[in-house]
């Protein structure tokens, strides 16, 4: 979608501070003012107003700020993909938006919410409905070029990351995604270097190597790499994804309805580290960012790791498989071990990786805990708040640790029947040395029916508030 902005808006505007959003090129360029008074009324009683009595049909929306801003920053978003629905139904091609809100983030927030929800996955269908909007044309006097070039890219990197997560495994294999992976780099300026089976094997990954080993397809590791000449962290942030590209649950097979039907989105945590990558490297964002994807699938043949065996892990601890769908924890301790060479200030992993996580929050919300500081945790929140990827901190308290006792090795990869997104948070802090938040994005990854702007399908979940921590945050 191109965006053209403009500048130079009438001094008369609505009461209630607005974007206007006109279907159709109007015979005027500015609302007169019986549609003043038209779009005045309508918003006595609603958020949005459509006038259909004037040769212009439009659309405006009220944008009033209250109380909690970024609350009402969502209601912009949402109240966009109510007005992208209007396009879509009248096969817009061309739209013009007046910014008379003087705010620059309801502006940006507004288009977000219209940008997002113009995404749809249509790879695959013979007919295909998609928008035929590819023009917005915006008059906002606050708002820069600069800006709305960011908001496109990061919106573009959402984009990527649906796509990623919306690709079924006959196309995407781990092999597909460490290439999509490099390809994507070589566009967004960021290098990314392919560890295959061999590799794996010299160094000791004992966890994605048990869980690839029923796989017809090797497994691979990528290392992906954005460093700004000005980066303004010494020692580098890591972001760990989870690329279990296919989960069957291997030998502890999963049913097929409402949950093996869907795993494609397994890997959701890997493409949003790729995507937070690409948003920050093409926005040139001043830091020294890695990130780690161990990828496999998870299938059950007769090589697949059985309940019962003994995996010797990278930094050499033992665990014992006692469910085999419990495959995630084992490729991310592999990463998150591997990490500790780099001496980082921060490691956040990113994982689809449980049911407990969707069983406690629903969908609303990102499960996190970790051992960070307080500060960065605030940090994390207040950026989680902004872009509506909120946060719930689970404890990460010691006696959490004994559910993971093993008898004939150190640890066993899952707990009891309770607490299974903390179990699962104790087992990962086993394998970190460094400051580390971990996010459950199991609830957000994949979204069965539309949910406004976020859409059906792959959501692009965490690249929105990772690259607003990344940027606001001050490392050192």
């Amino acid at each position: 979608m191109q965006i053209r902005l403009l500048h130079g808006l009438p001094l008369e505007a609505p009461k209630e501070g607005i974007i206007l959003l006109p279907k159709f090129i109007p015979s005027t360029l500015f609302p007169d003012a019986g549609e003043l008074a038209a779009i005045n009324k309508k918003f006595e009683k609603d958020s949005i107003a459509l006038l259909t009595n004037y040769p212009s049909v439009k659309v405006a929306v009220k944008t009033q700020i209250k109380e909690d801003y970024n609350s009402n920053l969502e209601k912009v978003r949402n109240h966009a993909s109510d007005v992208f629905d209007i396009f879509f139904k009248e096969n817009l091609e061309f739209a013009r938006i007046l910014d008379f809100q003087k705010d620059p983030e309801v502006t940006l927030a507004f288009l977000e919410g219209l940008i997002l929800s113009h995404y749809t996955f249509q790879k695959y269908k013979t007919e295909k409905k998609e928008s035929k909007l590819t023009v917005l044309e915006v008059y906002s006097d606050p708002l820069s070029d600069l800006q709305i070039k960011n908001l496109l890219q990061r919106c573009q990197a959402v984009c990527i990351a649906r796509d990623l997560v919306n690709e079924p495994l006959i196309s995407l294999t781990a092999v597909d995604l460490a290439e999509r992976a490099k390809e994507i780099g070589a566009k967004k300026g960021f290098s990314v270097e392919i560890f295959d089976k061999n590799k794996i094997k010299s160094l000791g990954m004992g966890g994605l190597l048990s869980i690839n080993a029923g796989s017809p397809n090797p497994p691979t590791f990528s290392i992906l790499e954005y460093r700004s000449r000005t980066a303004k962290n010494s020692k580098p942030i890591i972001l760990v994804g989870k690329g279990v590209v296919y989960d069957t649950g291997g030998l502890s097979l999963k049913p097929t309805p409402n949950s093996m039907d869907f795993m494609k989105c397994d890997m959701a945590g890997a493409a949003t580290v790729i995507g937070t990558i690409a948003a920050l490297a093409e926005n040139k964002v001043p830091v020294h960012v890695i990130g780690l994807i161990p990828a496999t699938e998870n299938r059950p043949d007769g090589n697949a790791i059985t309940p019962g065996d003994v995996v010797t892990m990278h930094n050499g601890s033992t665990v014992e498989i006692m469910n085999t769908d419990a495959e995630g924890r084992m490729i991310l301790a592999d990463a998150l071990s591997y990490a500790t060479q780099y001496d980082p200030c921060l490691v956040i992993d990113i994982a689809t990786l449980t049911g407990s996580a969707v069983a406690s929050i629903g969908n609303k919300g990102i499960v996190y805990m970790g051992t960070a500081s307080k500060d960065v945790k605030e940090a994390l929140e207040e950026a989680s708040h902004y872009v509506h990827e909120r946060l719930v901190e689970f404890p990460l308290w010691d006696e959490y640790a004994r559910y993971l006792d093993s008898d004939i090795a150190d640890i066993k990869n899952i707990g009891g029947a309770d607490s299974g997104a903390i179990v699962a948070g104790k087992f990962l802090e086993k394998f970190v040395k460094y400051p580390w938040i971990h996010l459950d994005i199991a609830a957000m990854a994949f979204m069965h029916q539309k949910d406004s702007y976020r859409g059906k399908g792959g959501t692009g979940i965490g690249i929105r508030l990772l690259y607003r921590f990344i940027k606001k945050y001050s490392f050192q």
